[in-house]
């Protein structure tokens, strides 16, 4: 049994088993959590398997999770589906509740193997599932959709935040019952290419302003995540830097966020949800493989051959870089409390910690 937060130490269910609900969110159904995310404990790093469908589990206390099994599992049976973990590869599943219709709403960015990046939309009546599949293939706006978040108003009103893959931060409407969008959207922070474009974007809401923390793009490798404020869901965002200021790596305690959530009962406690996806690359300099990124997206070489050239003279590890050959099922999670000065969220470490300790 835990009694408190633990970050980036293996992190176990009730059954002693590695909780496996990576790049992931909660969800409060009543007085229970639910934490889902992307099963992993099929993936190796040589098997091409990226996740192996969506698990949940749920917990009254945060730190104790009982496994509630896949609630959308793969779909082995269609090469064409894209919930076959051999032919396309999921990512960062979303759930939100919608109170009109009644029913959970879940969405889940899929990459193929061609390159598209694309949208699948389930629906189901309980948290828990069977959940239904609505659309497939949906590239919102026209636009290959990468990292994201959703995020629902108090009137009801759902929003839609995602990469426009290597290129800029969407904030779109979605439809009534939520599967779609309704083609209303605004941009933000657009960048010339990765490692600046921003992506695993995380909004929440505090004191009637707007939120959206944002990661670069260097892959499963870590970098500075980055805050911005707005008055309204659509901005302007008012960008207010490295969300870890104290952290010399540069790379936010070596982690990702997914997710942030309010503690209900507490005046001003938000939680934020991360992955350290790469526990054992964490000697890894940041401003190395940001190096990389930098050189492969650099319009000015020429060619594939005289981009890994430049590569090679930097003389950086490849086979660390290659997220493709990375073994996620070892991620570790990364829960860490939000502290505010003014309007500016920071995150500092803590080796361990409770909610409970909080006003």
């Amino acid at each position: 049994m835990y009694s408190a937060f633990y970050p980036g130490r293996e992190w176990l269910d009730t059954e002693d088993k590695p909780i496996q609900a990576h790049g992931g969110s909660v969800i409060r159904v009543g007085d229970i959590w639910y934490w889902y995310g992307e099963n992993k404990d099929h993936t190796t790093g040589d098997n091409g398997i990226w996740t192996w469908g969506v698990r949940c589990y749920a917990s009254k206390d945060l730190y104790n999770w009982e496994d509630k099994g896949l609630i959308i599992p793969p779909n082995l049976d269609d090469p064409d589906s894209s919930l076959n973990p051999r032919t396309a590869m999921l990512d960062r599943p979303h759930i939100i509740y919608n109170r009109h219709t009644k029913k959970f709403v879940c969405w889940m960015k899929v990459m193929h193997k061609d390159g598209v990046q694309s949208e699948t939309v389930m629906t189901a009546d309980d948290i828990l599932g069977p959940y239904t599949l609505v659309r497939e293939g949906l590239r919102p706006l026209g636009m290959d959709a990468g990292d994201f978040d959703l995020a629902v108003a108090p009137d009801g009103k759902a929003y839609y935040y995602f990469e426009r893959v290597h290129s800029e931060t969407i904030c779109a409407d979605l439809t009534e019952d939520y599967t779609n969008v309704t083609g209303y959207y605004s941009t933000h922070f657009p960048r010339l290419s990765p490692p600046w474009v921003r992506e695993a974007t995380a909004h929440f809401c505090r004191q009637g302003k707007h939120y959206l923390l944002t990661s670069g793009t260097t892959g499963y490798l870590p970098n500075p995540t980055e805050a911005a404020v707005a008055d309204t869901w659509h901005g302007p965002y008012r960008e207010l830097g490295n969300l870890c200021p104290s952290d010399g790596s540069d790379t936010s305690f070596h982690s990702q966020i997914s997710c942030v959530f309010k503690m209900p009962g507490k005046k001003d406690l938000y939680i934020a949800m991360a992955d350290r996806w790469a526990p054992d690359c964490m000697d890894m300099d940041y401003h190395q493989y940001k190096r990389f990124y930098e050189i492969m997206f650099d319009t000015s070489l020429p060619d594939r051959e005289a981009k890994w050239s430049a590569v090679e003279a930097q003389g950086l590890d490849l086979s660390r870089i290659d997220d493709a050959r990375r073994n996620t099922a070892i991620a570790r999670y990364v829960w860490l409390p939000i502290r505010f000065e003014g309007d500016k969220p920071m995150i500092e470490w803590l080796d361990e910690w409770r909610w409970e300790d909080w006003a």
